[in-house]
């Protein structure tokens, strides 16, 4: 099955990457985001162009000591939901029947799996998890959220897959922030709400005390 890619993917207009302490204000949003109370983020890793967070950055041990694979965890529910859309629509099936065939995408998804594994292992080594990074990768393709956040949070022409995912979803902030907290925190950074990628403000972000509770799927 062929997924129709929109007239203006979300590709075209997202914004780089950033890596920023989480304010107060940005843990409230991914708290409203996930409808729980975060823990285990160490930065943003990617802001929403409303100036939200939309990717965070997570410890690879909880502080209750759980290994947790997934670094990049994609927090904004209708980017989410994007990427649900296109696994439901049979993405991810096509996705890897395409692996087991092109040797070329084959090795761009090996790569994307040890950059994914370099950055974890920057922050801290986690035995248990050694040599899993998440998604699937290097193998299978899974959870379609996973490498959206790896393509969002290390830029393009990284993983492979979280840049089609780019390329076939509309942008998802073209209706505001996703959440009322989450619009209070694009106010605090001065950012500005349009469709366009926002312009931070010159504030350096305050670090959060605490840091996010990423319980979903890791795989």
């Amino acid at each position: 099955m062929t997924v129709v890619p929109p007239p203006e993917p979300a590709a075209e207009l997202v914004p780089p990457p950033v890596r920023e302490p989480a304010t107060e204000a940005d843990l409230a949003a991914v708290a409203e985001q996930l409808g729980r109370t975060p823990r285990g983020t160490r930065a943003v890793a990617h802001r929403c162009p409303c100036g939200a967070p939309d990717v965070v950055e997570t410890t690879p041990r909880l502080a209750d000591g759980t290994p947790f694979p997934t670094l990049f965890y994609l927090t904004c529910p209708r980017a989410t939901a994007a990427c649900s859309r296109l696994e439901s629509a049979g993405l991810m099936k096509e996705m890897a029947a395409r692996l087991a065939t092109d040797a070329d995408l084959a090795a761009r998804y090996e790569a994307a799996h040890e950059d994914y594994l370099r950055r974890r292992a920057a922050i801290g080594e986690v035995p248990e998890i050694a040599g899993i990074s998440a998604g699937g990768m290097p193998g299978r393709v899974k959870c379609l959220h996973v490498h959206l956040g790896h393509a969002l949070a290390a830029g393009p022409g990284v993983n492979p897959f979280g840049d089609e995912v780019l390329e076939l979803i509309e942008p998802w902030w073209l209706a505001g922030p996703c959440t009322e907290v989450a619009g209070a925190a694009a106010q605090a950074a001065g950012v500005a709400q349009s469709g366009d990628p926002a312009q931070p403000a010159d504030a350096a972000p305050v670090a959060a005390a605490e840091s996010a509770d990423l319980d979903r799927d890791p795989r």
